[in-house]
């Protein structure tokens, strides 16, 4: 990965064109623009009387985009071989911190639970890495795929700026994330197709995007490498985040005690795993087979991606598709999940 700061990451490649609202000449609207000409699409208004600020409600077209981006989303998931999940919402601190969040520290992004262990998740990936916690797979098992549709709730503490704006940045959104289990052989070839996935996703949307390579500075605690994807959308006039993929290596295993017992035939590679490495969680390195013999296990390695982040997708879907009138042409492969709607109009027009 490059070395450095957030400015360091590396630009890897940039798929598609900038939509030209050129015909006619128009200047493009931001997403909330387009909401109130659409008929109040996105509602903060009314997400701040009932929960506060940056909680939203999608109405009319825009909640039949979230249900929409989600149900495709997670179909495409289950026909590249993950195991579709749902999971709790809320999970255990200790989750968290053995996933590599800290949901007691100082500007947390993590809303914790008064008087109890219990935290909401900021993201699917926490309750699918904890699934598998103190537990043993062979390694015919692996990898294990699996994709979760989730709510996520995040603080944002600190967050300020025009990146803020809208639906880029808010308290609760649903997402569709995948998770794997592999062994540290297939690893990189998982982390490299998981963001395939991810291009392909945005490629049937007709977006605009680029991939960068997170430099070493940005990545968070459990990441050893990881890509984003970041979607044009023209009411900010930039590119902005709306996918990542990680790979973990070992980090989250270690701590959540996930081993693997390799086959006979790859027995005998294991280092430190194999010795009994202790991370928090980490369990016993050998456990016994038949026959009374130590079986020598390994730790997995764990992968995430995000199939679709709901809210910065509607952003970039509204404000990439728009035409002169304020209206909105849905991506072909979402209308069937939207009963067959192609075009968001104002209430009322034909």
């Amino acid at each position: 990965m490059p070395v450095g700061g957030e400015e360091d990451s590396a630009e890897l490649r940039v798929v598609g064109a900038r939509p030209a609202f050129a015909s006619p000449p128009f200047e493009p609207r931001d997403h909330l623009a387009l909401s109130a000409m659409l008929g109040n699409l996105i509602d903060f208004d009314a997400g701040a009387a009932v929960a506060g600020s940056k909680f939203v409600y999608l109405r009319g077209a825009a909640a039949r985009l979230e249900l929409a981006l989600c149900t495709w989303a997670l179909n495409e998931a289950c026909a590249a071989g993950f195991e579709p999940m749902t999971t709790p919402d809320l999970v255990r601190s200790s989750a968290l911190e053995k996933c590599g969040f800290q949901p007691r520290a100082e500007n947390t992004q993590v809303y914790s639970v008064e008087g109890s262990p219990l935290c909401l998740t900021g993201t699917a990936e926490v309750p699918l890495a904890a699934v598998h916690a103190d537990s043993v797979v062979d390694e015919a098992a692996l990898p294990i795929r699996m994709a979760a549709f989730g709510h996520c709730f995040r603080t944002e503490a600190g967050a300020a700026g025009a990146a803020s704006r809208g639906l880029y940045r808010v308290h609760q959104f649903s997402k569709v994330e995948l998770f794997v289990l592999a062994t540290p052989a297939q690893s990189e070839e998982i982390l490299d197709e998981l963001l395939a996935f991810e291009e392909r996703l945005f490629g049937l949307l007709g977006l605009h995007y680029r991939v960068l390579d997170i430099a070493s500075g940005d990545l968070g605690a459990p990441a050893a490498r990881k890509f984003d994807v970041e979607a044009w959308m023209p009411g900010m006039g930039r590119f902005g985040e709306v996918s990542s993929a990680s790979n973990c290596t070992d980090y989250q295993a270690r701590r959540l005690g996930i081993r693997y017992r390799p086959s006979s035939s790859s027995s005998g590679s294991s280092g430190d795993a194999a010795g009994g490495g202790a991370g928090a969680g980490g369990g016993a390195g050998a456990e016994k087979g038949k026959g009374g013999k130590a079986a020598a296990t390994e730790f997995v390695h764990t992968l995430n991606a995000t199939a679709a982040a709901v809210p910065r997708l509607v952003v970039a879907i509204l404000e990439n598709f728009q035409d002169e009138r304020g209206w909105v042409t849905v991506p072909e492969v979402l209308r069937p999940y939207m009963g067959g709607l192609a075009v968001i109009k104002p209430p009322g027009e034909k």
